[in-house]
C-alpha cells in the first residue's frame, strides 16, 4: 500500500492501514519519545498516546511537507502538552546566565546509550528544552512558545541541562578511570 493509499485509509479509520502506519513510523517516532522520556516506560507510553493523537488527526494532514515531518511533529507536541499538564515548565530554581557551557571534546567516547541515560536523567523543564534546542534545532523562540515559558527561561534552562550534563559526564569519566585503576591495581597483585 503506497503513502496515498495508506493515509486515505487511516483517515477511514481502517485498522489494517492503521498496523501498517505503525509497523512503517514506529521506530522513528519511538526515537523521538525516548529523548524527551525519563525513561523507555515513559517513552513506550509516550508513543501510544502520540499514535492515538495521528490517528485522531490524520485527517487533517495537507499534504504540505513530508508526511514523516508531520508525524514528528505531533509526536514532539503530545509529549510536550503531556509535560505542560504534569509540571509547570516556567520555574527554574537557579539561573544560570552562561548558555554556551559546550561540553568537552573528551567525551566524544561516551557511548550513545550512557548519553541518552544521562539526558533522560535531567528534570523535565531542562531535557525538554535540551532536546529542542541542541538535538532538534528549535529557537528559543519557539521552545518558548511550545512549552509556555519566556525566552530567558528556555535559555536558563537549557544552560542548567548543559551544566547538569557536563557533571555526570565528568562522573561517568572519573568512574571509567577508577574501575580501570582498580582493575590494572588487581592484575598486579596477582
Amino acid at each position: 500500500m503506497g503513502l496515498e493509499e495508506l493515509i486515505i485509509n487511516c483517515k477511514k479509520g481502517n485498522r489494517k492501514a492503521q498496523e501498517q502506519l505503525y509497523r512503517d513510523y514506529s521506530r522513528t517516532l519511538f526515537g523521538i519519545c525516548l529523548k524527551y522520556s525519563r525513561n523507555r516506560t515513559e517513552a513506550e507510553d509516550n508513543l501510544h498516546d502520540s499514535f492515538l493523537v495521528i490517528y485522531e488527526k490524520v485527517g487533517q494532514f495537507k499534504h504540505k511537507g513530508s508526511f514523516e515531518g508531520w508525524l514528528k511533529r505531533i509526536t514532539v507536541n503530545t509529549v510536550l502538552q503531556k509535560y505542560r499538564k504534569d509540571e509547570p515548565l516556567s520555574l527554574v530554581s537557579d539561573a544560570i546566565e552562561d548558555t554556551e557551557t559546550v561540553l568537552d571534546s573528551s567525551y566524544e567516547n561516551l557511548s550513545l546509550d550512557v548519553l541518552l541515560k544521562h539526558i533522560q536523567e535531567l528534570p523535565d523543564k531542562y531535557r525538554l528544552t535540551f532536546n529542542l534546542y541542541v538535538l532538534d534545532g528549535y529557537t528559543h523562540k519557539e521552545i518558548s512558545e511550545l512549552l509556555g515559558t519566556t525566552q530567558g527561561t528556555s535559555k536558563s534552562n537549557l544552560a542548567r541541562a548543559r551544566k547538569l550534563l557536563k557533571e555526570k559526564i565528568e562522573i561517568t569519566k572519573n568512574k571509567a578511570i577508577i574501575g580501570l585503576l582498580i582493575f590494572l591495581l588487581i592484575g598486579f597483585c596477582v
